[in-house]
């Protein structure tokens, strides 16, 4: 008998699969403040440490920047950040390029990882790598009548161009992502039919 643990963490950036970049990325987090993404990679760290001492089999997903419809009353922090993007309220946008990915293929994921038996290690879960530039652009030509933030921070060693690579989760049969479009669209939606746009 074999007991499978499941895992969701959400890491910025690129995902680094070794237990010395592990390492460096909770000490990176910790030196910068970055209390979420510190509290998610040492809480992985420690799964992993775990699994290893105990032999239990451990599978991790790893979204990206989770996007789509509001799933409980209130924005979570990261709609809350799109939401102010979309109402002008922060004064400027992030100079930030991010994966991203639609809540129902982060549900998606955890099913495949808890069903396939050959799901193993980290799967990361990512659909599309942008700046919050072009999901602006994007934006505004769907949704026009919003007051979006217009400038970009000056803020530097966010913009860094990556890929994620989801070939491990694509080959244990994963349809297509959603895409960027449908995930931001249906994310506004939600915020029309709640009320909060």
């Amino acid at each position: 008998m074999s007991i499978m643990f499941r895992l969701s963490t959400s890491l910025i950036g690129v995902i680094l699969n070794t237990a010395n970049a592990t390492t460096t990325l909770v000490f990176f987090f910790a030196s910068t403040q970055l209390w979420y993404a510190y509290a998610k990679t040492t809480a992985e760290r420690e799964a992993w440490r775990f699994s290893e001492e105990t032999g239990k089999d451990l599978v991790v997903v790893n979204p990206s920047f989770v996007v789509g419809p509001l799933l409980a009353p209130q924005p979570t922090s990261t709609l809350q950040l799109i939401l102010s993007i979309v109402k002008g309220e922060r004064g400027e946008y992030p100079n930030t390029t991010v994966g991203f990915v639609h809540i129902d293929d982060v549900v998606a994921a955890h099913l495949l990882a808890m069903k396939h038996s050959k799901a193993s290690g980290r799967l990361i879960c990512s659909s599309s790598v942008a700046h919050w530039s072009q999901i602006l652009e994007m934006l505004k030509a769907e949704f026009p009548s919003y007051p979006f933030e217009h400038k970009c921070s000056s803020q530097v060693g966010d913009n860094n161009p990556h890929s994620m690579d989801t070939s491990k989760i694509s080959q244990l049969g994963f349809p297509a992502f959603k895409t960027l479009e449908q995930m931001f669209s249906d994310c506004i939606k939600s915020f029309q039919e709640k009320g909060f746009l």
